[in-house]
């Protein structure tokens, strides 16, 4: 049994659906099928997400929401055309969308939550009565009723442990296939929380382990994820197979076609996923799995990724090493101001601490940096905003002595400065960090040492 999921880009238009329901036909085991909100069909077009967003705003402002209903409504209307399908599939998400504007909520963040949900749960129910027009028996699933139950904030939600027993007692039906919404679950008093990041690729992973199923496959827009960033290397390789904590690493440096917290359910179930393309549904894509046994010793990365969305705080004090519970009070200031560090490379007289820029404002960077002058009287504290992060991954690192010196090499001799670097634990990534500006040249020429020669 297979649980498939498919991107908001496989969704956005009537035409796409229709390969869409040629995948799910053409394999009978694809018996689980979560669905993304519609996204862009264009490049400058507006998400239906983004549109729901504006929709909660305007109902919480009491403004008139006629001329959003209606935009977000002719996208449902738009697919259901190309079907052919009756009026009474368009009349059901009309009355859904239009409720929402005189439901009573507990407050705006749960009001949020619920109109943001919207774009998931009416595309599964479309899809539904598509594919059982088709000819494929399908139904539509609302999470409540199986016990999809998460916890957490009502925009930042994470699953509870009781919704695997509640999916392991349910009897999924042999001869119709079942559509889910990803993106969002209900909590214990029965309301809708979304999840804050990667939704419908969480809700699918989920699923999966919940399920106990065999395959967990995404279609997304590409035939596979590449070694880098295609907008910054022309036609890079293709990932054939790779391990979880390798797209684990990746997706946490940039790599967006699987978010890093999203794979983690189908880590605990040990589900391999299969990254695939709805436009080329025969290329085999990139296949994620427990371990990555078997490694080129000619070239052990797997992958570079990078993303500056990073700042850092560089202290420096004279028999840092030295003293006893000095991370204690730098930590108990982070907690004052509900930080999380990223990373914290050390040495016996500095400390470089790096944080995600978007958890912070300039108002609390000064107050952090005051009160850490205050606390732990540094001989020299710098906030450093220029700051960009490259992650070199690759399971054969550990089983490799030169990895590091080519990544060096190759920065150095094209005058690249190199601000830190750093081994991660798990043996198998290679942390840099460097200037915004040098970031996509260093992955380049990090790329033409391990890739391009070894290709040649």
């Amino acid at each position: 049994m297979k649980v498939v999921k498919f991107g908001g880009s496989s969704l956005a238009t009537g035409e796409q659906v229709a390969k869409v329901v040629s995948i799910i036909n053409a394999d009978a085991e694809r018996r689980v099928i979560v669905t993304s909100a519609p996204g862009k069909r264009t490049p400058t077009d507006v998400k239906v997400t983004d549109l729901l967003i504006q929709y909660a705003q305007q109902t919480m402002a009491h403004q008139e929401t006629t001329v959003i209903t209606t935009q977000i409504l002719a996208r449902y209307q738009a697919i259901s055309n190309h079907f052919d399908l009756n009026t009474e599939v368009m009349t059901t998400l009309t009355n859904r969308l239009h409720d929402l504007a005189t439901t009573t909520f507990t407050d705006n963040a749960h009001l949020l939550a619920t109109f943001k949900a919207q774009g998931e749960l009416l595309n599964a129910i479309l899809l539904a009565a598509i594919l059982t027009q088709q000819g494929i028996p399908a139904k539509f699933v609302d999470p409540r009723t199986v016990g999809f139950l998460v916890g957490g904030a009502p925009n930042d939600a994470s699953i509870l442990t009781a919704t695997y027993a509640n999916l392991a007692s349910w009897q999924l039906p042999t001869d119709t296939r079942v559509v889910f919404p990803g993106f969002f679950g209900y909590s214990q008093a029965g309301d809708i929380c979304t999840f804050a990041r990667g939704g419908s690729d969480i809700t699918g992973a989920i699923l999966s382990r919940g399920l106990r199923a065999d395959l967990y496959e995404n279609f997304t827009d590409v035939d596979a994820i590449f070694a880098v960033d295609n907008r910054i290397v022309a036609h890079p390789a293709m990932i054939t197979k790779m391990s979880y904590r390798e797209m684990r690493e990746l997706s946490y440096a940039g790599f967006s076609v699987f978010q890093d917290e999203a794979i983690i359910p189908a880590i605990q179930g040990q589900i391999p996923v299969n990254v695939k393309n709805t436009n080329n549904p025969t290329a085999p894509g990139t296949l994620i799995v427990p371990e990555q046994f078997l490694f080129n010793p000619a070239n052990p990365i797997t992958g570079i990724a990078c993303s500056d969305r990073f700042s850092a705080l560089y202290l420096h004090r004279y028999l840092l090493n030295k003293e006893v519970g000095f991370t204690l009070k730098l930590l108990e200031i982070f907690q004052k101001y509900n930080l999380s560090y990223e990373h914290m490379p050390s040495g016996i007289d500095d400390l470089t601490i790096i944080f995600d820029q978007s958890k912070l404002d300039t108002t609390t960077i000064h107050s952090l940096c005051r009160d850490i002058r205050t606390t732990l009287h540094p001989d020299y504290l710098e906030w450093i905003d220029d700051y960009a992060i490259i992650m070199v991954v690759g399971e054969g690192i550990a089983h490799t002595i030169d990895t590091m010196g080519k990544i060096i090499d190759s920065l150095t001799q094209n005058n690249i400065a190199i601000h830190m670097i750093n081994q991660g634990a798990s043996r198998i990534s290679i942390m840099i960090g460097t200037q915004r500006k040098d970031a996509p040249a260093a992955v380049r020429h990090i790329y033409d040492t391990f890739f391009v020669k070894s290709e040649v």
